[in-house]
């Protein structure tokens, strides 16, 4: 072909950097740019002396819209593509070229490389401008290949490395070469292999081949499954994401991070990740069943401003090594595998070791340790046979432990993992210096003094058996050095902490390591919340050491926090059993008093008086009439509708969901327990299919049949009800009642569900379990009762998978993955579980379904405050995690936005939020309330563009032009902008951890008892969470207007979403809701109302003060003789959930104020002087007796259990003083 007389000048604008490096590279006249780089105020610059413009946008016409809109401005010929292989029909309508010349324009740059480059210049030279210089069509480029040749080593794992078949063609290698030659120095293969994506592995048979004889793949390229990733959350079609193809090939995938920033912008921050890489490069790629490495490539500026990929040797070799740690594991038969088994402990104490929510991990320990040995691991001679949870725990402790009150010299020195302080010294020396100087600092130089026996050698509590260590988590930290809970929230880990994961590695060669349950302390350690660097702590313990970790299920965003700063593969675990809280004790005989006293007011009303006295005998006695704010018995007139209060109350503590036993790992319910967790599942609405209402409750599905409403039974379940005939013909009982109402649909459910669990689960006979119940075929109930048999039961059988995948895992195989959530929302997707979940893409955070949530959310809280007090609340503090915003796709948030009076918008293709609208203050039909967030640092890790999006609306809500009686949030801003003239610190309204640092402070605060008064709780709650976020903030230090912000809060609020946990049942929410109120009550002396916000019943919110949340727990669960019964099946982990939850209350108590004497009174009848329950814990876990009762005691010397009974303190005592001496001998 001749030389062409004149080329085009072409300007090429594209997202695809590849591209600008092929054009670089092609024998033509371009000039190139990212659009991601170009403001569309440059763009008339760049059209300077430009023939003919291309650009190419990946995300569509908003990837760069105002830019877009200048380019056609200008009038030239212009050619706009999208940035995938497929045509973006928006973007080639706007193309001012004939639409043929668009898509073969398109067709020279899917093609990619420098010669295509080069003829699409070519082409437009000669169609656009019609020059007649000539072209060839696009030439077909390979879709994937190897890319260079690398020795093979038979005897040694082979590991597959994917990059972009784009880079290959424009010669963007090196970094690939990096990780390449650091594979093979980490004694591996390796297979470059570049490809267009992974999505089309299922169809590609010589790119499987290429992939099929790895062990282990480090990917660079993008989610496989699909492309959008908000279908495939809990409750999506499960048909939306396949990543099967990847999964067929039964090895780990790794996830290579190949930042969009330079290795300069990583190193200096905090957060690490830019939003978009947290997103695409780990939040979605998760929904493949990827873990999750380090980043090892960054972008840095190459020739005519062109950025190239370039490599970190030191990070590389981190992505490197896991990834041969990883396929060894298919490599080291199972007799000769080592593994070390944690279980994690805090506090520190002999009755807390291996905390795991919702886990019964002694239990679950023994059944690893037999799967292991059916699978031929080594235990060195251990018998598991007649092998129990209680057997296992308290050998360990009696090895020795981490509760120093107990622990021996003689018990270190005899102790199963000892380090010479020589070695230790290796292990220290190796690490970065800003981490040796941090952890030298607040420990002392290597070995330092904690757990360092006589000899000089750390110590660690374990139990070695054969090839596998089951040890102690050694502790965070702040229990051993109380000065740091005040100024250290980011204190490094201690030199034994490090001596544990190191010795594992190195002395011991453990191939893998088990975290036994949610959740440890590794992946909270101080660091870089995603991405981590050698100096991150999480990285330096861990090194490239396989993780694998059971978790619970309904925990998304605590788990996610292993997968991404501790390369875990999760193995998730089912929650709990289920079962409802029923009546007991004082409750049970007031039900039966009310129903008499329903009966007489029918029949014979002279009995009524006396009636009137004993129900109120019966309340005082039960200290209902403190729930029911009722402190004189009502007169005659009004007893009546006090009575219609008590009935409602007690229906609704009935009817809450308790957890009825712990989750042993592997075990699938069965018998009672199966329907027990049917009849809690098929309680809700099911989300299923992508489907909100795919199905009814199995009780709204019956309340519909007879005409009723379960929902407005629920709502005033006090209220008289007129119960069809058809009802109670088929369920004896009361039926005077909306509660009534109730339990006789609870009773018909039940025998409907053990109907058809006497059927096998037979789905083909529904319809006549229906029909023999009802008396008639009710479609509804068959189709619910069908999708029990044919979805739900099916998958709680599988619960089995969770043992199997622990050992796929193990065996360096691939685990699928799965969405995570609370199955009883009627997400029944997360099931079944031992996959390693995902959760959420968190630009689709929060998601329509969430609004519909939230905003509900806000509109309860508002009603309740104005039912309290008259008024709106003019400010409301609102404490956010990120495993909430996971759980529920958003719920929190969109409360947030909905308060300020802002709607979110949504893209239609992707799911994702885009921004928001400002509603009027007319439609909204009350003020736009100030709000105030405390978020989690894991919230602030995972969902950083969602911290811009509440930035973003209140910022746009304070400039608003609006009175300060219509926008509290404006009012606020413009005193504040009085007061000091700093516009940015005025519109701040979103604090949280340090950065690198997480949590809120008081549970080591609370439990090292090194606190005096409220000044001292919120000293260490503004020390944990004084820290600005948003745009620009980025963790700055901002307690000053963090304090001033909390000042204004009238409303402290919290939401759960789901009854699988309550407040009482983890440390979170007394450090985090009761922190707040302590927060507040310390600035400005008065409580603010304490709210929390109840969406476990999605369609069906409540608000209620935490007061009555407290007591409402209380009641249903924490002294409820069903719970403490389940409690005692599980031995030793019964008893440290029984004194777990006496700490946790009260947290709550010196927090919050919530726990009346009465309730402390009745915890130490329920759990300390109940004989069956003391002989129980004195077996099992005679140091939870011994912590509950020292707990009850201190509650009573810091006036929190004001008016305790003298006998009652004597008598605890006296409990204490004794297992003192038994412990002690």
């Amino acid at each position: 072909m001749s030389e062409p007389a004149r080329d085009a000048r072409v300007l090429l604008l594209s997202t695809a950097d590849t591209d600008l490096l092929a054009a670089r590279a092609a024998e033509a006249d371009y000039r190139v740019a990212n659009p991601s780089r170009v403001v569309a105020e440059d763009v008339p610059a760049l059209l300077e002396g430009v023939d003919v413009v291309v650009v190419r946008l990946l995300g569509g016409r908003r990837a760069w819209e105002e830019g877009l809109d200048a380019v056609l401005a200008s009038g030239l010929p212009t050619v706009a593509l999208g940035g995938e292989a497929t045509p973006d029909a928006e973007l080639m309508s706007l193309s001012t070229v004939p639409a043929g010349v668009s898509t073969q324009a398109l067709a020279y740059l899917v093609e990619g490389g420098p010669e295509n480059l080069a003829q699409l210049a070519h082409f437009l030279s000669d169609t656009v401008l019609l020059t007649g210089t000539g072209f060839t069509e696009p030439q077909s480029m390979p879709e994937f290949g190897l890319h260079g040749e690398r020795a093979h080593d038979p005897s040694r794992p082979t590991i597959g490395v994917v990059f972009y078949r784009a880079h290959a063609l424009s010669g963007n290698t090196a970094f690939v070469d990096t990780l390449a030659d650091q594979v093979e120095a980490a004694g591996a293969n390796v297979r470059p292999v570049f490809c267009g994506s992974l999505r089309g592995l299922s169809d590609a048979a010589g790119l499987r081949e290429l992939l099929a004889g790895c062990d282990a793949l480090i990917a660079t390229v993008l989610a496989a499954g699909g492309a959008v990733a908000a279908d495939a959350s809990a409750g999506g079609d499960e048909d939306s994401w396949d990543a099967g193809a990847l999964a067929e090939l039964d090895i780990p995938v790794l996830q290579g991070l190949c930042l969009t920033t330079s290795r300069a912008v990583w190193s200096e921050s905090d957060a690490a990740l830019s939003p978009m890489d947290a997103a695409m490069q780990v939040a979605v790629p998760e929904f493949d069943g990827r873990l999750i490495s380090v980043p090892f490539s960054f972008k840095e500026e190459g020739p005519e401003g062109i950025p190239v990929y370039v490599a970190d040797a030191e990070r590389a070799a981190r992505v490197a090594s896991t990834a041969v740690s990883l396929a060894k594991l298919r490599h080291v038969d199972n007799s000769a595998k080592r593994l070390g088994v944690v279980l994690s402990s805090y506090p520190t104490k002999h009755s807390r070791v291996g905390n795991a929510v919702g886990l019964d991990t002694p239990a679950s320990a023994v059944v690893l340790l037999r799967a292991l040995e059916e699978a031929g691991y080594d235990l060195g001679g251990l018998d598991v046979t007649g092998l129990d949870g209680d057997t296992l725990i308290h050998r360990l402790i009696s090895a020795g432990g981490h509760d120093v009150e107990w622990l021996t010299e003689e018990q270190m020195a005899e102790a199963a993992i000892r380090v010479p302080a020589t070695r230790y010294r290796e292990w220290f020396d190796a690490l970065p210096e800003e981490l040796r100087a941090s952890m030298t600092e607040h420990w002392g130089a290597p070995p330092g003094s904690l757990y360092v026996d006589d000899e000089g050698h750390l110590y660690v509590a374990a139990l070695r058996c054969g090839n596998v260590v089951l040890l102690i988590q050694p502790p965070r930290g702040f229990g051993e050095n109380p000065i740091a809970i005040y100024h250290d929230p980011d204190l490094p880990p201690s030199h034994q902490y490090l001596a544990a994961y190191r010795w594992l590695a190195e002395e011991f060669g453990a191939h893998a390591v088990i975290h036994l349950g949610k959740h440890g302390t590794l992946e909270w350690l101080p660091g870089k919340g995603l991405g981590l660097a050698a100096d991150c702590a999480p990285d330096a313990v861990l090194g490239d050491t396989p993780l694998v970790y059971p978790f619970i299920v309904n925990d998304p965003g605590e788990g996610t926090q292993a997968k991404r700063r501790g390369h875990a593969t999760v193995v998730d675990h089912m929650i709990p059993p289920m079962a409802r809280a029923d009546a007991y004790g004082d409750i049970a005989k007031l039900e039966q008093l009310l129903d008499e006293y329903a009966l007489v007011t029918d029949l014979d009303p002279e009995k009524k008086p006396a009636l009137r006295s004993q129900i109120w005998e019966l309340v005082t006695q039960a200290e209902l009439h403190h729930d029911l704010h009722q402190e004189d018995q009502p007169d005659a007139e009004s007893f009546d509708d006090f009575v219609m209060h008590i009935d409602g109350y007690l229906c609704e503590i009935k009817d809450v969901q308790i957890r009825d036993g712990l989750h042993i790992l592997g075990r699938a319910p069965r018998d009672e327990e199966l329907v027990n967790d049917v009849l809690a599942i098929l309680r809700a609405k099911q989300v299923f299919g992508g489907t909100v209402g795919a199905l009814p409750g199995l009780r709204s599905a019956l309340s519909d049949h007879f005409g009723l409403d379960e929902q407005a039974l629920l709502a005033e379940p006090g209220a008289r009800a007129d119960v069809p005939g058809e009802l109670t013909a088929l369920v004896e009982g009361p039926s005077a009642s909306a509660s009534d109402a109730v339990d006789l649909l609870e009773s018909l459910a039940r025998k409907l569900v053990e109907a058809l669990a006497d059927t096998g689960w037979d789905s083909g006979s529904a319809e006549q379990v229906v029909t023999d119940a009802m008396g008639a075929r009710v479609v509804e109930l068959v189709r619910v009762l069908r999708f029990a048999c044919d979805e739900l039961v099916p998958r709680l059988e599988r619960t089995t998978d969770e043992v199997t995948n622990v050992l796929r895992a193990l065996d360096g195989g691939f685990v699928q993955a799965g969405p995570s959530g609370s199955p009883t929302r009627g997400l029944i997707s997360v099931l079944p579980t031992g996959r390693n979940f995902y959760s959420v893409d968190p630009k689709a955070i929060p998601s329509r379904n969430a609004f519909d949530v939230g905003s509900a959310l806000a509109d309860s809280l508002i009603a309740r405050h104005v039912a309290d007090t008259g008024e709106n609340p003019r400010s409301v503090g609102l404490t956010v995690w990120g495993t909430s915003a996971m759980r529920t796709q958003g719920d929190d948030i969109a409360e947030v936005l909905w308060l300020l009076g802002c709607r979110p918008k949504w893209d239609e293709a992707s799911r994702r939020v885009t921004g928001f609208d400002v509603v009027p203050v007319a439609e909204l039909g009350r003020p736009r309330i100030d709000v105030v967030v405390r978020i989690s640092g894991f919230f602030r890790d995972a969902f950083p563009h969602v911290v811009s999006l509440i930035d973003d609306a209140v910022q746009t809500v304070a400039k608003l032009d609006e009175p300060d009686e219509d926008n509290y949030v404006a009012a606020h801003y413009r005193a504040d902008v009085g007061e000091h003239g700093d516009d940015r610190r005025a519109s701040t309204r979103i604090f949280g951890s340090k950065p690198g640092a997480y949590g809120a402070g008081l549970l080591p605060l609370i439990d090292a008892r090194n606190w005096r008064s409220d000044a001292d709780l919120a000293e260490v709650y503004a020390t944990w969470g004084g820290y600005a976020y948003g745009r620009g903030l980025d963790g700055r230090e901002a307690r000053g207007d963090m304090e001033t912000a909390f000042k204004r809060i009238q409303v402290a609020a919290k939401n759960v979403d789901t009854r699988e946990h309550d407040i009482a049942d983890s440390d979170d929410y007394f450090q985090y809701h009761g922190g707040m109120v302590a927060m507040v009550r310390s600035l400005s002396g008065e409580d603010p109302a304490a709210y929390v916000g109840d969406s476990a019943v999605p369609h069906a919110v409540k608000t209620r003060t935490l007061g009555e949340e407290t007591k409402r727990v209380f009641r249903a669960r924490v002294v409820n003789p069903k719970w403490i019964s389940a409690m005692q099946r599980h031995g030793y982990k019964g008893a440290f959930e029984l004194a777990a939850t006496v700490d946790y209350l009260f947290g709550f108590d010196a927090t919050a104020g919530v726990v009346d004497d009465w309730m402390y009174t009745k915890l130490a009848e329920s759990y300390v002087f109940d004989e069956q329950v003391q002989q129980f814990m004195r077996g099992s876990n005679p140091w939870a007796l011994r912590g509950m009762t020292e707990r009850l005691l201190e509650a009573a010397d810091r006036g929190l259990w004001a008016e305790p009974d003298q006998q009652v303190l004597d008598d605890l005592r006296s409990v204490y003083l004794e297992l003192e001496g038994q412990l002690e001998d």
